[in-house]
């Protein structure tokens, strides 16, 4: 995408005029007419979308338990006795709040990614605050799910500081449209999460490699932390994550759709959430607009739409700019 000359800023019409969507257009284009309001529970309710990725044979991280009312907090240190990693998340969080990713403990110190500790204390008042809704959405009552930590692919060695990236794909009526990776910097304490200041990097649809990057609003072509450049960078498993994610939107029935995966140096693609209301800063990192690609696929007569022949769009996809 070109920048604009002289001004650091950008009329609407310019934005739309390079395919931008904005967050009225999704909403009123995308999100109100193909995600059914009825099967939002599917996507902001981590437990349902777990157990739907499970009946799909995709992988998910394996759930240890999952903590419901303020007195279950009491076997807390129990539960994760013989666990010396796992990662505690709200069910209906968004946005990455309240997840804790606990690298090691003895049972009274537990030290996150990012190097925090926390004191089994401090960990069970987390958890506390997040049953009572500090984390979820409409602040609502909520439950906390302890699962398994995913061990980094070694592929992102050098472009991911602290914690695990994760990859992002947008899809429209089941078709990929749109990736990213988010990569962990220091600033970010190892979480995955661009407002934070993790590092956002476009992935090629077609072929897995990346070829961008955005940080704060700010291109980059380089990790901060380490030096190492962020483009070029091919994602295993690129075709399995793609047919994973068109699998996944396809059960959840909803329209518009983004789906994050993490890659295990084993599993491969794992997913970790769904989301009906993706965020629209994939774009930045593409450094393109989602518009003419959601136009293409609105265009396709059904039987391209059908599941055996999706990932053949990819390759006209990617090279929308």
């Amino acid at each position: 995408m070109k920048l604009f000359a002289r001004r650091s800023w950008a009329w609407p019409r310019d934005l739309r005029a390079r395919g931008l969507l904005g967050i009225n257009g999704r909403n009123g284009d995308y999100v109100l007419p193909d995600n059914p309001r009825c099967h939002y529970p599917r996507v902001d309710d981590k437990v349902q979308t777990k157990r739907i990725c499970e009946a799909r044979g995709i992988p998910v991280p394996q759930t240890y338990a999952v903590i419901e009312r303020q007195g279950d907090i009491r076997r807390f240190a129990e539960l994760v006795r013989e666990r010396p990693e796992f990662v505690v998340k709200p069910a209906h969080g968004a946005e990455g709040r309240g997840i804790i990713v606990i690298v090691e403990h003895d049972n009274e110190i537990f030290r996150t990614a990012g190097g925090h500790p926390y004191e089994l204390a401090d960990l069970c008042y987390h958890l506390s605050t997040a049953l009572s809704g500090l984390y979820s959405l409409g602040g609502q009552p909520d439950a906390v799910i302890v699962e398994q930590r995913i061990v980094r692919h070694p592929a992102f060695e050098r472009v991911a500081v602290g914690g695990t990236p994760d990859i992002r794909v947008i899809l429209y009526r089941s078709v990929p449209v749109m990736a990213m990776a988010r990569l962990p910097t220091r600033e970010s304490r190892g979480r995955a999460n661009l407002h934070q200041g993790a590092i956002a990097a476009a992935i090629h649809l077609h072929t897995g490699e990346t070829y961008g990057g955005v940080c704060h609003d700010h291109v980059i072509n380089a990790h901060p932390d380490t030096g190492a450049t962020i483009e070029g960078l091919r994602i295993p498993f690129w075709d399995k994550l793609l047919a994973a994610a068109s699998n996944l939107a396809d059960a959840l029935e909803l329209g518009y759709v983004g789906v994050d995966f993490v890659l295990d140096a084993t599993v491969g693609p794992v997913v970790l959430e769904a989301n009906a209301r993706p965020g629209l800063a994939i774009q930045l990192a593409n450094r393109c607009g989602l518009q003419p690609r959601l136009e293409f696929i609105a265009r396709q007569p059904a039987d391209a739409l059908a599941p055996e022949r999706r990932l053949e769009l990819t390759s006209a996809l990617a090279e929308m700019h």
